[in-house]
């Protein structure tokens, strides 16, 4: 047998071949069934988005209606013993683990699973679609003492989620702006925690198991974490005026600076970190928050001249929650409450066309050792 190529964190090595989602780096696109993901979080709504994931279409106005009316009907039930949970564990349980609870309690509910019943699969998915962001924002509630905020039918899904973390019903360009920054989340091709969905539901078993699986990968601080480390470093900071020593400093003790750099882009704009820039314009024109977007943009210069380093997606994400009016933990969260429309459509890709995960190692240890007399009991 030919020596295996031993490549650390199957760094450039393709884990499977998809439909949905590809980082094209030499047109700096990010590919989402063909299309731009750019072209579509300026023209489409998230739920249009996680429709064309999941079904790989862009749905008409009947097909979208039926959908939110499916995401209405599913985040109206999620079970009661889950609030019970929440305020028992209150301000003790990280928002993450939450989710992660709460996701894997959710099977409960289930009867059993059939990955050849295309119809009870979309049913179940698009179930976990709808209820990720009511635990985070029931979890939410419970911790900081507050009566939880009843999902509204009257309002589309983002504005509605906002809504149940936050208690206060958001402006228009405030709910519009969240719409597109859980877009931008909404599918990456495959990083660590899509790459642990589909491994674990390589075995067959169930999304629920699945994406509990994705929720413990995505929280820790090399994959999830970075947009809440942003906003950490922009409150220590304080000012614009402070940020160059700040950075240089950090830089001098060869210390991570989270926001920037990206496993695949390198030293190459991150397309969503753009978009995301212009939002937080956007937002400070309404909100308030100059120092902030100040502080951000010498940064962003700074790391350009001294490490030819841009910003990904999580740098200008984080000031934008904040002016929001988010809690800086629940940001994860919301990463995976974005991303559960992407994993949706990977865990139905895997499911269709499924071949176990079972690669090799390259063996360091010794070989060809005896055992000596009295080595054993």
């Amino acid at each position: 047998m030919s020596e295996i190529e031993y490549r650390p964190g199957l760094d450039g090595v393709p884990a499977v071949q998809t439909r949905i989602s590809f980082l094209d780096l030499e047109h700096e696109q990010i590919v989402i069934r063909g299309y731009d993901l750019i072209e579509l979080a300026e023209r489409l709504s998230y739920l249009e988005v996680g429709y064309l994931l999941l079904r790989g279409e862009v749905p008409q106005p009947a097909q979208l209606s039926a959908l939110e009316a499916t995401i209405r009907r599913q985040q109206a039930s999620l079970p009661p013993e889950l609030g019970q949970i929440y305020a028992a564990w209150g301000e003790r349980l990280h928002p993450m683990d939450a989710l992660r609870t709460g996701i894997s309690a959710l099977s409960a509910d289930h009867g059993g699973f059939d990955a050849d019943n295309g119809e009870g699969l979309e049913d179940t998915l698009i179930r976990l679609w709808a209820l990720v962001p009511v635990m985070i924002a029931q979890a939410h509630r419970a911790r900081t003492h507050h009566p939880f905020s009843e999902p509204r039918g009257d309002l589309p899904f983002a504005a509605n989620f906002l809504w149940m973390m936050t208690g206060i019903e958001p402006s228009p360009l405030a709910a519009r702006i969240f719409d597109r920054l859980l877009i931008l989340y909404s599918e990456h091709e495959m990083p660590n925690s899509t790459f642990a969905a589909r491994v674990i539901a390589s075995s067959l078993a169930d999304p629920y198991g699945a994406l509990t699986g994705a929720v413990a990968a995505l929280k820790g601080p090399l994959h999830g974490g970075a947009n809440e480390a942003v906003m950490h470093m922009l409150q220590a900071v304080g000012s614009a005026q402070a940020m160059e020593a700040y950075l240089l400093d950090r830089l001098k003790a060869k210390a991570r600076i989270m926001g920037f750099g990206h496993r695949v882009y390198m030293h190459r704009p991150d397309p969503r970190a753009v978009m995301t820039k212009a939002l937080l314009a956007e937002l400070v024109r309404e909100k308030g928050g100059q120092q902030l977007q100040a502080m951000c943009e010498e940064g962003e210069r700074v790391m350009r001249d001294q490490k030819g380093l841009y910003p990904n997606l999580d740098y200008y994400a984080a000031p934008v929650y904040h002016l929001l009016g988010i809690a800086t933990d629940l940001f994860t969260p919301i990463f995976f409450a974005a991303r559960t429309a992407g994993l949706a459509a990977h865990l139905r890709e895997q499911y269709a066309h499924n071949r176990l995960f079972r690669p090799r190692v390259v063996y360091l240890g010794p070989r060809g050792l005896t055992l000596r007399t009295g080595d054993s009991g």
